[in-house]
């Protein structure tokens, strides 16, 4: 699917050569000395031991996440090991302290809520709701191309709430491929419907707490600090921020078409959905998906924890045989991997003090400390561009837990979203490259999406974000 990713293309003829092995362990061996070369001189600053510790394994988790010189989810498991490590023995330290708090993000609230929304995302995938969606877009919208590219975008944004934005697009591209083949790669309305898709995908996701892995990891930050945000509360500001992130890239976009192209030049008849689902497995899937979400939906209501709530599509879709044990397997169990090693780096971080250090230099800065969270945003959107989303808010969420007030709740929660806008490039997210595998897009292409959501995505969620940490947190 990513054959024509060339860096990974690139990487993999190499692996052929059979010196593949040779460049990820001189890649890693070179991490480790970067990380001890810069902890020797951070030593110089007189800060205690566990405190050095953590800045080690948070240097060398970062490299390793830049360069891949392991799988991401392989640096997660690192993370917890060498806590474990570190701060279980006396081998670093002078006395073995408290390991469990770092085990215990295995089995954090997020995880779970993750784990619930792979299970949905399989079984509409299973159910061909793809289809479906693609339908229910041609009939609502297709009056015109450019409502029709509305409410394609408009379509994935919202599947990739309840989705995972990788299948999202996955299901969407491959029901537009065949009419973007029709028109050929080179029409305006196949390149925007080949950038559109994507970047609806990854923004829309901001919508609720599962539609993207780094909304998870905010509110898994700031359950350990004390501060819940349930699924109801996300979406008061995560929804409006995904729509206006849609509608207003989809004015962009729009602009691009010629007006006097008409639906009939779409030859839509052409690409009907063909085949239908099993009507058990369809019927099974709505009604859990009804059921999950309104226990979301309602949680002030009724107190049942989301964790708990997510055990429901693991239990009625298997129970009714949508998911066997095969495509349970096939699960992106690697992710839930990332982000408990990320938790883990995040709490080590906080615990010994040193997101506290780091913020104590920050605030020196020469300007308010309301501005350093607008700094966390582009910084979080500039290393997503080029690294693991998760992974960037996993480095950048805990240092924003570190201020004062109700900007140490909206600092998170503004970087994580900020995460999520990154589409620069090809490789920037799972979206992207999905789109790019169809062959049918330049790379160059994308520098619309990313260049219009490194300004716009920031600016949105800071306006948004802060305005409701004020009505609602800075009241209090």
């Amino acid at each position: 699917m990513f054959d024509n990713d060339s860096r990974l293309a690139a990487l993999r003829r190499y692996s052929k050569k059979g010196l593949g092995w040779v460049f990820n362990t001189s890649t890693f061996t070179g991490n480790v000395a970067i990380a001890l070369i810069a902890t020797y001189f951070f030593r110089e600053l007189g800060y205690e031991d566990d405190v050095n510790y953590v800045f080690l394994v948070g240097i060398l988790a970062i490299g390793l996440w830049i360069t891949e010189a392991i799988p991401p989810f392989a640096v997660g498991i690192f993370i917890i090991a060498m806590l474990m490590f570190g701060f279980g023995t006396s081998y670093i330290l002078d006395e073995a302290q408290p390991v469990e708090i770092y085990l215990e993000t295995w089995t954090s609230n997020v995880i779970w809520l993750l784990l619930g929304g792979f299970f949905l995302a399989e079984g509409m995938k299973i159910a061909k709701i793809d289809k479906s969606l693609f339908d229910f877009s041609l009939k609502r919208f297709g009056k015109t191309p450019k409502k029709l590219l509305f409410g394609l975008m408009i379509t994935t944004a919202f599947g990739s709430m309840v989705m995972s934005n990788t299948a999202t697009t996955a299901m969407m591209i491959s029901s537009v491929l065949p009419l973007v083949h029709i028109l050929g790669k080179d029409h305006s309305f196949s390149k925007a419907l080949l950038i559109g898709i994507p970047a609806s995908a990854a923004v829309g996701g901001v919508g609720t707490i599962i539609g993207s892995t780094p909304n998870a990891i905010a509110v898994g930050a700031l359950q350990e600090v004390g501060f819940s945000i349930s699924f109801v509360d996300w979406m008061v500001f995560g929804l409006p921020i995904a729509l206006i992130f849609v509608y207003s890239f989809f004015t962009y976009l729009k602009r691009s078409i010629p007006k006097n192209l008409t639906i009939d030049d779409l030859k839509l008849d052409q690409i009907t959905s063909k085949g239908k689902a099993d009507k058990k497995d369809k019927n099974a899937v709505l009604i859990t998906l009804f059921i999950t979400v309104s226990l979301w939906l309602t949680e002030p209501i009724h107190g049942v924890p989301v964790a708990a709530t997510s055990a429901v599509p693991i239990v009625l879709l298997t129970l009714t045989q949508v998911i066997t044990a095969k495509q349970v397997r096939a699960l992106p169990w690697d992710t839930l991997m990332l982000v408990a090693g990320g938790l883990a780096l995040g709490l080590a971080i906080v615990e010994v003090g040193l997101s506290t250090i780091i913020m104590e230099q920050l605030s020196k800065l020469p300007i308010a400390t309301i501005w350093l969270v607008m700094i966390f945003a582009f910084v979080g959107i500039l290393l997503s561009n080029v690294m693991s989303n998760t992974a960037a808010s996993a480095i950048l969420v805990p240092l924003g837990l570190t201020l004062s007030g109700m900007l140490g709740v909206a600092a998170p929660l503004i970087t994580a979203i900020s995460c999520s806008c990154a589409l620069l490039l090809p490789v920037s997210t799972p979206a992207n490259a999905i789109s790019y595998a169809t062959g049918m897009i330049e790379q160059k292409e994308f520098r619309k999406s990313g260049l219009f959501f490194i300004v716009i995505g920031p600016v949105i969620s800071f306006g948004v974000v802060l305005l409701w940490a004020w009505i609602f947190i800075g009241s209090n």
